[in-house]
């Protein structure tokens, strides 16, 4: 059997869908990754996996680029013959389902892993602009694919409140998966920070929706009770960036992109992310909760399918300093809570999110298709 694994960049197959990946090619699979040629792009080949570089303008919204990039995604799949494609974030499902068909390929499979920025502020012209024509694009692509996999709960049913989709093409499977022994709290290298607080951490994307200034802010008013950190760099594709010269500013230890995210978020005593993005389901907090930690979030979609509550965190409004600042300060005063919590937090990773058991979620869909 032939699959491939389409997106727009390299880093997301590679830190998001290798393990299915990997899996199906120990099966006997022919894997293929398709994506521009990035800094992950030629790591797939020591893992049996085959790179295929094509070419789509992240940023362009000009018919003219897009039906380029439709074109680009057809040539490079023609030659392949897949059985089956799968395809990630908002372009390459839509204009990857279209090459797909042009290429005659048996099975499509999209991943909707969440709605995206133009789903925030639903005041903006041009948000509402372009919500409308990704809606119109969705119902032509999900009428032309075999499945469509949401990771959260909301999304799905927006869509058919919406007539977007129909439910027979809706599957959840809620994440990616984590690795529950990768991600354990005895194989950490603890990190130790120059203070004698409380670190509470945030890690993430640079750009304002995902609460980078809403954490600055909750950290200017607890400073004195608490050591905060920010590990993330500006995505300078993204209209939400952060400019860096933000991030080195305040109370705030600014540690830039790292690759040693488990040990970092091993050594903080709590993890926040006060995101106002239609996250699909933060990646981030499965790796804190995963490692033990009590978590800050806002009530929002994705983060309310990771954080219960009262029990392994807390929900506060979105964009709302006062709530969160009451929130981690709760956490900051009581080490007994912040301990429990955080037990809470891996039994419900453990329980959910399991790779192995998303693992298996996927490759009963690719079996039930062909």
């Amino acid at each position: 059997m032939k699959i491939g694994f389409l997106s727009h960049v390299d880093i997301n197959l590679y830190l998001f869908r290798l393990p299915i990946m990997q899996r199906l090619v120990q099966k006997g699979w022919k894997v293929y990754a398709i994506a521009p040629k990035g800094r992950y792009w030629e790591k797939f080949g020591k893992f049996g996996i085959i790179p295929i570089d094509y070419q789509i303008d992240r940023k362009s919204l000009h018919p003219v680029k897009e039906f380029q990039s439709i074109q680009s995604i057809y040539r490079v799949l023609k030659p392949l013959q897949l059985d089956i494609i799968h395809t990630f974030t908002a372009k390459p499902n839509i204009y990857g389902t279209f090459a797909a068909k042009l290429a005659r390929v048996p099975k499509i499979v999209n991943l909707v892993e969440g709605l995206g920025s133009y789903y925030i502020e639903d005041n903006n012209i041009k948000n509402r602009a372009v919500r409308t024509i990704i809606e119109l694009l969705y119902k032509i692509a999900f009428k032309l694919s075999d499945k469509v996999i949401f990771v959260n709960s909301d999304d799905p049913k927006y869509m058919l409140q919406n007539k977007i989709i129909t439910f027979d093409k809706v599957e959840v499977i809620k994440s990616v998966g984590i690795d529950v022994e990768y991600y354990n709290p005895a194989k950490v290298n603890f990190i130790k920070f120059s203070t004698h607080k409380p670190v509470v951490m945030m890690v993430g994307r640079a750009i304002w929706h995902k609460g980078v200034k809403e954490f600055y802010e909750a950290a200017n008013r607890l400073k004195h009770k608490a050591h905060f950190v920010y590990i993330g760099s500006p995505d300078p594709g993204n209209p939400s960036s952060v400019n860096e010269d933000f991030l080195y500013k305040g109370c705030v230890e600014y540690l830039g992109h790292r690759d040693d995210i488990r040990d970092l978020i091993g050594s903080c005593d709590i993890f926040v992310l006060p995101t106002s993005y239609r996250e699909g389901l933060p990646r981030t907090l499965l790796e804190a909760g995963a490692l033990g930690k009590p978590l800050v979030a806002t009530n929002t979609v994705g983060c309310r399918d990771v954080v219960i509550d009262g029990v392994n965190g807390f929900l506060v409004p979105v964009k709302d300093i006062e709530s969160l600042s009451k929130a981690i300060e709760k956490l900051i005063d009581n080490q007994d809570m912040r301990k429990q919590f955080g037990q809470n937090s891996r039994k419900i990773i453990e329980m959910n999110f399991s790779i192995e058991k998303i693992i298996s979620q996927y490759e009963a869909i690719y079996e039930k298709l062909l």
